[in-house]
C-alpha cells in the first residue's frame, strides 16, 4: 500500500485544508503534515501578514517620528543650519547628521581624550556641511572618524571635477 499522497490538515486557526504531499518523500510527509497542523491556514496566515506589516509600518513611522524630533532639538539646541537637498532627503540627512554627531561627541570627548573647547571648535567645522547627501552618505562611518571627513570634505584641495568621467 502506497503513503497517501493527499492529507487532511486540521490548521492551529481552527480551520481544515486538502493538502498535497506528492511532491515530498513518502517518508517525510506524515511529519510535514505534523508541522503544516501547527500553523495557520494559507487564507489566516496572509491576513495575518497584512496586519503585521500595517503594525510594523506603523511603529517604524513613530519611531522615525521621535528620531525626527530629537534631530530637530537638537539642531535647534545646537545651532546647526538647516540642511539642503529634496524632501525626502533633508529629514533622512537631518537624522543621520545627528546621529553621527552625537556619536562622535561620545568616542571623542566622553570616551576620548578631546577638551570641550577642541569639541566646540570641531563643531564649528560641521556647519558649513549643509548637503543632506553628504551626511546620509557617512550614515554608516565610525563616529570617531568624523574629524577626517569634515576635514576632507571642507579642504581646499578637493578636485573640482569628477576624475571618472
Amino acid at each position: 500500500m502506497a503513503v497517501k499522497t493527499l492529507w487532511s490538515i486540521d490548521h492551529d486557526c481552527g480551520h481544515t485544508t486538502q493538502a498535497d504531499l506528492s511532491d515530498r518523500p513518502a517518508d517525510r510527509r506524515a511529519g510535514y503534515a505534523r508541522w503544516l497542523a501547527g500553523r495557520n491556514c494559507t487564507d489566516c496566515w496572509q491576513s495575518g501578514r497584512g496586519e503585521d506589516a500595517a503594525s510594523r509600518s506603523e511603529w517604524l513611522e513613530r519611531k522615525r517620528s521621535a528620531e525626527q524630533a530629537r534631530a530637530d532639538e537638537w539642531a535647534e539646541q545646537y545651532r546647526m543650519p538647516p540642511l539642503e537637498g529634496t524632501g525626502r532627503a533633508l529629514v533622512w540627512g537631518s537624522r543621520c547628521r545627528h546621529q553621527l554627531v552625537t556619536a562622535a561627541y561620545t568616542a571623542l570627548v566622553v570616551e576620548g581624550g578631546m577638551s570641550d573647547t577642541a569639541w566646540e571648535e570641531f563643531e564649528g567645522s560641521l556647519r558649513p556641511l549643509t548637503r543632506a547627501g553628504w551626511w546620509i552618505d557617512q550614515r554608516d562611518a565610525d563616529p570617531e572618524d568624523l574629524p577626517e571627513l569634515v576635514e576632507a570634505a571642507t579642504s581646499d584641495d578637493r578636485p573640482t571635477e569628477n576624475p571618472f568621467f
